[in-house]
């Protein structure tokens, strides 16, 4: 390097230091330690290996960098404005502010080139894990000899936080197992946490063996301040394709700050006016300017035409390969369109009562996804070692390894890892609707992941059986009561509890056509099959299952999944005692609240007062369907361990129950019937193995 490009460089890193600390110090809100210790990394990273278009944030084939530590946001919007992205002087001055593009945690699809939402700790790290397994599946697919289309790499920078996360370490771990070496991680070694240096919490174990072991690419750089080392470092971590690479980069947070270096303050509160000043003048700054960017720095660090220019050399070799290969491009454009191909929906299996007396929803919805494969050929995902309890594989799309790009994932026992690694997948593009499974109770365990592809509205499918007590015997540690409010609690989720195997085709029409995640509450048990014509209603989120005959209802039972077989047989009970009963079916609350009122209407007529909810979960929520003259059955504590039928029974889930509970409510004092002993959803199925 050139002493006219060293001095460019060294001013240009200052140049992100100040940034940093005047925005933090503006909103007096922040992290400024940590954007100023990697102001080197990041600006390595950006200017010297990042292949990007500032002008162009979604080209399919940039490199993609990921800040895990989403604390230091000003670091990727100091770099993101210098390089050239659409955001501006204003937005850095409006850090963390009402209706800003630059709030304290990136965020998603808010500011151009933040590739994903970060913050919470080890999520960056894992989402970067699922846009290599992206980027692998789609170089194996559509990459030809002489003709590559998708051949970039994932950078991404770590904290100590990222690392001490488990999320993080499920997907290093995963991340090495299938080789994805086109992993580039920095680990930001500052040895300070918000409670004080490492040493108190994080120095006994040895990083750079762990990732080892793991099976990374590790290398060490002592001084953050050296940029040919940085660059050599990064560059033989980029060179090494057959395992992820981890660079340990020796920093001192808020370098060069006389007073705040090494600091636990640092981390995380505006350094003050004094020692702003006091950093501005120890970097040869002008301490009375704020926000301030030279020519110089802005010319040395536009990337616009370097990243025109790679992305025109793609073009090209893209068109070649697309009037090569035509076919292979149609499949790609719909891939990138995030759709499955037209007329999937025609293959989707329906089922005859009178010949499928009954089926487990969990293997209706096997069945669904066997029947729309070939119309989402880069539809991927995978199950947390239960792939044969969820029955969610794609038959013949073999497995995902280090030397193969199958479609179905081995996450072996890593929900959490598995729910952000599809995230990253999604993220990526090119991938229609990444999913993830797991037996409904383990949704506790990948919740931050769930939560943040609601956030980021991705479009993901979290496919969750074993959905209720019925599941028996496993006992109330895998027994969901609570789940399906939950998940429900979520804004952006739609969660779709299917009642038999015709609504769970529709239900997976549904998610592969949502626009955001999508959770699947699918059966172990047997249940009913409906007719699969009333099941088309099941698209709208509600609707009139048995209706009540001559006239309008004196009651209304709402169910949801294996519960509405239970308001069926509850019906007949009350016909019996002459009460006229509405059975509605209840799929999924979110799609039911977003039809017209007038359709609402119809299904759940306001006149008619007297309502009961069954469902085998809490009843906190229902009140908003059943009314204040309503009420709900349901299981406002845990589970039990024995036979599903007898949990079924003994904590109420019965059709004597739903009826009887009508009757209260109509003012009638006669019982509908003893109770019989046998639960209608209820039929056993094989036993099987799940985590204990």
């Amino acid at each position: 390097m050139d002493l006219r490009t060293r001095n460019a460089a060294g001013l240009s890193i200052n140049t992100i230091r100040a940034l940093s600390m005047d925005a933090v110090q503006k909103a007096r809100s922040g992290h400024p330690g940590t954007p100023m210790a990697l102001a080197p990394v990041a600006y390595t990273i950006f200017t010297k290996l990042l292949r990007h278009n500032p002008a162009n944030p979604l080209w399919s084939d940039r490199d993609r960098f990921v800040l895990s530590a989403g604390h230091a946001s000003m670091l990727l919007y100091s770099m993101l404005h210098l390089t050239g992205y659409d955001l501006t002087l204003d937005d850095i001055k409006n850090f963390r502010q009402w209706g800003s593009r630059t709030p304290g945690h990136p965020e998603h699809f808010l500011t151009p080139g933040v590739e994903t939402t970060t913050g919470p700790l080890g999520q960056g790290f894992a989402n970067g894990v699922g846009m290599g397994l992206a980027e692998r599946f789609l170089a194996d697919r559509y990459n030809r000899i002489g003709h590559e289309v998708m051949d970039h790499h994932v950078y991404a920078i770590c904290s100590d936080g990222d690392l001490m996360e488990g999320v993080a370490q499920e997907t290093a771990s995963i991340a090495g197992q299938l080789a994805l070496g086109k992993l580039v991680y920095v680990y930001d070694d500052n040895r300070i946490t918000i409670d004080g240096t490492t040493a108190i919490s994080f120095d006994r174990e040895d990083k750079a063996k762990r990732f080892e072991a793991y099976g990374w690419h590790v290398q060490k750089v002592e001084d953050s301040e050296d940029l040919e080392t940085l660059e050599e470092a990064l560059t033989a971590a980029r060179d090494e394709e057959e395992r992820p690479s981890l660079v340990i980069v020796r920093s001192h947070i808020a370098y060069p700050a006389p007073n705040a270096i090494d600091t636990a303050a640092a981390h995380g509160s505006a350094l003050g006016e004094d020692e702003v000043r006091a950093t501005k003048e120890a970097m040869g700054l002008d301490p009375d300017e704020h926000f301030a960017v030279s020519d110089e720095v802005r010319e040395h660090m536009d990337c616009r035409t370097r990243g025109r220019e790679l992305e025109e050399d793609w073009d090209e070799r893209f068109s070649a390969w697309r009037g090569e290969f035509p076919k292979l491009a149609e499949e790609w454009d719909r891939a990138w369109s995030g759709e499955p191909e037209p007329g999937y929906e025609r293959e989707l299996p329906r089922w005859d009562p009178a010949k499928t007396e009954k089926l487990a929803t969990r293997k209706a919805g096997g069945a669904a996804m066997d029947a729309f494969k070939s119309y989402a050929p880069t539809m991927i995902g995978g199950a947390a070692d239960l792939v044969g309890s969820t029955s969610t594989i794609f038959s013949g799309g073999g497995l995902f390894g280090a030397n193969h790009s199958g479609r179905n994932i081995a996450w072996g026992v890593r929900e959490h890892g598995m729910g952000s690694a599809a995230n990253g997948i999604c993220l990526h593009g090119g991938m229609v609707r990444p999913y993830g499974s797991t037996f409904l109770v383990f949704s506790d365990y990948m919740r931050p992941a769930i939560r943040l592809s609601a956030l980021m509205e991705l479009p993901v499918a979290w496919v969750l059986t074993h959905d209720s007590v019925g599941l028996g015997e496993d006992g109330p540690t895998h027994q969901p009561v609570e789940h399906y409010m939950a998940l429900r609690a979520i804004p952006n989720l739609t969660v779709i509890r299917p009642a038999d195997a015709n609504e769970t085709s529709a239900a997976w029409r549904s998610t592969l056509e949502a626009e955001g995640p999508v959770a699947l509450l699918l059966t172990r048990q047997n249940v009913p099959v409906l007719d699969p014509d009333a099941a088309e209603d099941a698209l709208r989120g509600a609707y009139v299952l048995a209706d009540a005959e001559g006239g309008e209802p004196e009651a209304i039972l709402i169910g949801t999944g294996s519960e509405v077989a239970v308001a069926l047989e509850a019906r007949k009970l009350l016909t019996e005692k002459g009460v006229t009963a509405r059975v509605v079916s209840m799929p999924s609350w979110e799609i039911f609240d977003a039809q017209g009122q007038e359709y609402k209407d119809t299904v759940l007529p306001p006149g008619v007062e007297a309502r009961v909810s069954v469902e085998a979960g809490i009843t906190t929520g229902w009140e908003r369907y059943v009314g204040f003259r309503g009420t709900s059955v349901g299981i406002d504590r845990f589970g039990a361990s024995a036979p599903g039928e007898e949990v079924l029974e003994q904590l109420g889930i019965t059709p004597e129950n739903v009826a009887n509970t009508a009757l209260g409510l109509l003012g009638r004092e006669e019982e509908a019937g003893e109770t019989s002993g046998t639960t209608p959803a209820f039929e056993e199925t094989a036993p099987e193995e799940g985590h204990s």
